[in-house]
């Protein structure tokens, strides 16, 4: 077992030199949305094979269809030392628009911002350069210190998280063999609070669907028509309206098969959080839950479903009135999933009960916009513990364990791919602007964060 002190000290001793070596990863404008930046994006891919090779990595640069992708292998301490699968992207948003922001997004810098805060400023210092750095800097303090890592790890850096991550299913499909290990750990989450450390244990799944009424061959005029004919923007409120009872649960049948309850201690510690409805929906300018009633915020976002209405078309739209009854009208309907519920159920189930509130002289037709299932963790899963307790050591507080109510496809594609779970520590926070002009990472964050990961590191193989 490697002693963790002298590998804390050396991250403090390092912190400058390993904020000057993110400002050379911030500097590379690795836009993946935008072809013009392809070349971008495999220059910082180069730059992290050949950081990570002077660590003593085995890295090296992967072709794909699109982005390449950087894969890293490092020898454990012994054959039957852990092994662990480390992830993050170098890819970043793109930065318009140019003229909010209030420095250059690729000429990166620290400043002080007051009240003892510095800041890291530039596009992908917070997502998700600057948190895949912190996993590579307690990487090279472990090696500087003891010649070696305290397990066996192997890193997958991606080049299109940003933009729809097209190349990764099939790469991993063909490196099942060579990525599998006994957990993955991703890096693209956040803190609870400046002071506070989490880890994720949900993520909510996805069902997309636009669908689309339609009634008459033609839009019709309102006064001729009005009261005989079909009213296709009529019919699809109705069938919007019927999708959830006046307690706000979804009535849709079949809807809550796999859902299961949230364990009372897991729902304690949300209450010790301290978020209201009132903190938490008064920074949109709300105050009241709208989803099921008797349950709180978090639970709402972090472990129920949802049926929510994201878009809906029809008839005339533009300046000015227009007398017509459309011809056809369009609704984009998004479900997020917790637990065990079937995507492909859920979207047959959806489609069922739309079909049967069509009137038999009017069709409906539906666009499917993508779909994936939940992802939940164990709560008692060991290396979920160990890390809960690094992080509580690390910041002086009990690290807290979180759900998100969006989703990251990753994790999904682990457990499909690889079979294996995934640990979510992630070191951002709410303000860091990311995906918006004047993106910032703060320096606590980027270094107690290696920090963080060293102690994770160490508690692996206690």
């Amino acid at each position: 077992m490697l002693p963790l002190p002298p590998v804390l000290d050396r991250l403090d001793r390092n912190l400058d030199h390993s904020v000057e070596r993110l400002f050379g990863l911030l500097r590379i404008k690795s836009i993946s949305t935008d072809p013009a930046y392809a070349s971008e994006c495999r220059r910082a891919a180069e730059w992290l094979v050949a950081d990570l090779t002077s660590i003593g990595f085995d890295a090296s640069v992967r072709d794909t269809p699109g982005h390449p992708m950087v894969v890293a292998h490092h020898d454990g301490p012994t054959p039957d030392a852990p092994h662990v699968l480390f992830y993050g992207h170098y890819d970043v948003q793109p930065v318009d628009p140019l003229e909010l922001w209030e420095s250059d997004p690729f000429d990166p810098a620290l400043k002080d911002i007051g009240a003892g805060r510095k800041i890291i400023t530039g596009r992908g210092s917070s997502d998700d350069k600057g948190q895949l750095m912190l996993f590579v800097e307690a990487c090279r303090a472990y090696k500087e210190v003891h010649g070696k890592l305290p397990c066996k790890v192997s890193i997958l850096f991606e080049g299109e998280e940003e933009s729809g991550s097209a190349s990764l299913k099939p790469f991993l499909e063909a490196n099942a063999a060579e990525l599998k290990a006994d957990f993955a750990m991703v890096c693209d989450t956040s803190m609870w609070d400046r002071e506070t450390p989490a880890l994720c244990i949900g993520l909510r799944g996805l069902v997309g669907e636009e669908i689309t009424v339609h009634a008459a061959d033609r839009d019709l005029h309102s006064g001729e028509f009005g009261g005989a004919a079909a009213n296709p923007i009529r019919i699809l409120a109705k069938v919007l309206a019927d999708m959830h009872d006046e307690t706000g649960r979804v009535t849709i049948p079949g809807f809550y098969e796999g859902v299961e309850e949230t364990p009372s201690q897991i729902l304690k510690s949300w209450e010790a959080l301290g978020e209201t409805a009132e903190s938490f929906l008064g920074e949109v300018g709300l105050s009241i839950p709208s989803g099921e009633k008797g349950r709180s915020v978090l639970e709402l976002t972090w472990a129920r479903p949802t049926c929510e209405f994201n878009g809906i078309t029809g008839g005339y739209t533009g300046k000015g009135f227009k007398t017509v009854i459309a011809s056809q009208a369009s609704a984009k309907v998004s479900c997020r999933l917790v637990h065990k519920q079937d995507p492909q159920k859920i979207r047959e189930a959806l489609r069922a009960f739309v079909r049967e509130r069509i009137p038999a002289d009017c069709s409906v037709e539906f666009d499917e916009h993508g779909g994936s299932p939940a992802i939940q963790l164990s709560y008692d899963a060991p290396f979920l513990t160990k890390a809960k307790t690094a992080l509580s050591d690390e910041w002086g507080k009990p690290a807290v364990m979180i759900a998100m109510g969006g989703s990251i496809p990753i994790v999904g594609d682990f457990q499909n791919y690889l079979g294996m779970e995934s640990l979510l520590a992630g070191f951002a926070l709410v303000d860091d602007r990311i995906h918006s002009p004047n993106e910032k990472y703060d320096l606590s964050s980027f270094h107690k964060g290696q920090r963080s990961w060293a102690r994770i590191l160490d508690a692996l193989t206690r």
